[in-house]
């Protein structure tokens, strides 16, 4: 490391369960983000400022002014440039040893078989059970970790399914490709702006502890918070040996 990168990432380094040889996994390490809105726009913050070596931006859409009420990647001068591009200068801003590649295009089986295989820790930051789906499937094949965060109105929910371990369930476990799943955005249902920032800073942690090996992922655990009375449930997520997407892998 550098002096300055000594510097700038002191605090990181200063806790025994990080340290430098935690930062340095840290700056080695690769992270595919799905989604550049509400969740991924702390996520990307986060992590570019922690100095992830090399984030990966998948996006198809354009900051619009309706989204820089809970969007906090993107400001009113960027309104209509791409998303992906706007994120790329917020977090280049904050740290610009980081580097970042750009990919404007929605999310299909193609891409992120690509993707998924070339990084190290995938974070869900869609907004569409479809896209959702796909990211799992491509994790599951190229046995990455998935950090998956979701928030709409006052409601929001994290886990981790990391298929590196043969006991954690894949997202496909939890909620079936099959299953008759309602489709709600925050368009339509509205969505709580600090509540992305909750669950999106919480993505981002639990990446940063995946790719330092600090503490103890979420895995097999569902938490799900209302933001209503700030109540967090945890649920305990057991694996279907009879999922079609994991299920030869157990």
């Amino acid at each position: 490391m550098t002096d300055d990168q000594l510097l700038r990432y002191s605090r990181h380094i200063l806790l025994n369960e990080i340290g430098i040889e935690g930062q340095e996994k840290i700056s080695s390490g690769r992270a595919l983000i799905v989604g550049a809105g509400g969740l991924g726009s702390p996520v990307g913050l986060y992590l570019g400022s922690a100095g992830v070596g090399h984030i990966t931006l998948v996006d198809d859409d354009t900051v619009d002014l309706t989204n820089l009420q809970r969007q906090i990647a993107h400001t009113t001068a960027r309104v209509g440039e791409t998303k992906v591009t706007s994120a790329k200068v917020a977090i280049a801003a904050i740290n610009p040893d980081v580097t970042v590649t750009v990919i404007q295009a929605r999310a299909n089986a193609g891409l992120l078989d690509t993707l998924v295989e070339q990084t190290d820790v995938v974070l869900d930051c869609c907004d569409n059970f479809a896209t959702r789906q796909a990211v799992n499937a491509a994790c599951v094949k190229h046995r990455k970790p998935l950090v998956s965060g979701a928030a709409i109105r006052f409601d929001g929910q994290i886990s981790v399914y990391d298929a590196r371990d043969d006991h954690s369930p894949c997202y496909a476990c939890v909620f079936p490709p099959d299953a008759n799943f309602e489709e709600t955005r925050c368009a339509t249902m509205g969505v709580f702006a600090p509540l992305v920032g909750i669950i999106g800073s919480m993505q981002a942690a639990e990446a940063l502890k995946l790719l330092s090996g600090a503490g103890q992922s979420i895995a097999g655990r569902l938490l799900m918070l209302d933001g209503r009375s700030m109540e967090w449930s945890d649920i305990g997520l057991p694996r279907n040996t009879s999922c079609v997407v994991c299920g030869s892998r157990h």
